[in-house]
């Protein structure tokens, strides 16, 4: 067991130590391409930008035929034929074509946002890992440190330099550090699942991930407004609005009388008739309340673009302070890690017997504990700058 786990570490090394670093930017890519969800939301809107091509023409020609048998005898047969063709009032098709494109325009701001949404989740998945690999990393250093002392500690008990409690001690931490490995490893496999999952079930051989560069964080006004301008949300809801407006249009335009036109032949007792049909539909009670209805909608609407604007701006605000949080909370680590040798310091500290073995292990233990909350902070700054650039995926 213990010679698996090695070789575990030594694979995982390896990885670790690939010279070919993946981007994140290029795991989108790939995810953008092969995602199920983006493909069938594709296909839908497919389908619903052909349903919203149909109906824009005049309804089908209408042919009856009649044979009717008289009675008696001698009176004779009657033959009725006729074809008739009805018609909306001219405006009315010009209003179906308007109303069909701006659909049509309404499906696209659907896909985008449904797009952004997979992307965004592939990518905080994405830094999640780097964190997941760059504390890995740690772990195998600080592994192959108390392994080190480990054997040093022994070797020292035999020749009667250390007691059994140093070996305990190193040996306690080894199996905190072992336990820390597992957890980690068994994190990042879930992650890497997830990859593969948004890939539409295409493995991604994701070994070693790099974080993108840091995109420059403008003012959160001028933020604000390039948030608002490329949303694709309020742009569905204000196309909604279009929408609405084009259905209160063809609502009116349905209440102008429709024609009817087309050819009739009669034939009886030896005598025919044919010329033109024209008819007329007066559209009294059919639409009754539609246009009230789709005002109605329109408000409703007009509610729900206030109230995702509202939304909107607070989430946006909220994200934006936190990351401005975290971002003085990162330079403080890195001030702090730079040219830190806290490690190196300790080992000769304990090799000379300046400090002790508990001393050095409890030192230890604060330095990769604040390390750890240094790469914490430096994901969650990353995934609050992904999510306040979510309109650019």
């Amino acid at each position: 067991m213990k010679k698996s786990f090695y070789i575990i570490l030594l694979l995982f090394g390896m990885a670790l130590n690939a010279k070919s670093q993946i981007s994140i930017d290029s795991v989108l890519y790939t995810i953008e391409q092969n995602n199920k969800t983006i493909q069938a939301n594709v296909q839908l809107w497919e389908a619903k930008k052909m349903e919203y091509k149909t109906g824009l023409m005049p309804s089908n020609p209408k042919v009856d035929y009649d044979f009717l048998n008289g009675s008696p005898v001698g009176a004779g047969n009657q033959i009725d034929f006729a074809v008739t063709q009805s018609f909306d009032f001219p405006t009315v098709y010009s209003k179906k074509k308007q109303l069909s494109e701006e659909q049509i325009k309404q499906a696209e701001f659907q896909l985008t946002s449904a797009k952004q949404d997979i992307l965004l989740e592939a990518k905080l998945t994405c830094i999640e890992l780097v964190y997941r690999y760059k504390f890995q990393s740690e772990v195998l250093k600080r592994k192959e440190s108390t392994d080190k002392w480990l054997s040093d500690f022994q070797s020292s008990m035999v020749k009667g330099e250390r007691s059994i409690l140093d070996v305990n001690k190193a040996k306690l931490q080894l199996t905190e550090i072992n336990a820390d490995f597992q957890r980690n490893l068994s994190a990042i496999n879930q992650l890497n699942q997830k990859l593969t999952e948004l890939n539409g079930g295409v493995v991604l051989n994701v070994t070693d991930l790099s974080y993108s560069e840091i995109i420059e964080v403008p003012s959160f006004e001028n933020l604000e407004e390039e948030i608002k301008a490329n949303d694709p949300i309020r742009e569905y809801i204000e196309q909604e609005n279009v929408i609405i407006e084009k259905k209160i249009e063809l609502s009116k335009a349905m209440s102008l009388p429709k024609v009817e036109a087309g050819y009739r032949y009669q034939a009886i007792l030896g005598q025919r008739f044919n010329g033109v049909h024209v008819g007329l539909t007066i559209p009294l009670w059919e639409n009754k309340n539609k246009v009230k209805a789709q005002q109605a909608n329109l408000e409703f609407n007009d509610l729900n673009l206030l109230n995702h604007s509202n939304e909107r701006y607070y989430y946006i605000q909220n994200i934006y302070e936190k990351q401005l949080n975290l971002k003085l909370t990162l330079d403080e680590y890195e001030t702090l890690f730079t040219g830190l040798n806290t490690v190196e310091l300790l080992d000769k500290s304990l090799e000379l017997g300046h400090i002790s073995t508990i001393e050095y292990f409890m030192e230890l233990s604060f330095y990769y504990g604040a390390l750890k909350n240094y790469l914490m902070t430096e994901k969650e700054y990353r995934q609050s700058i992904a999510e306040l650039f979510k309109y650019k995926l």
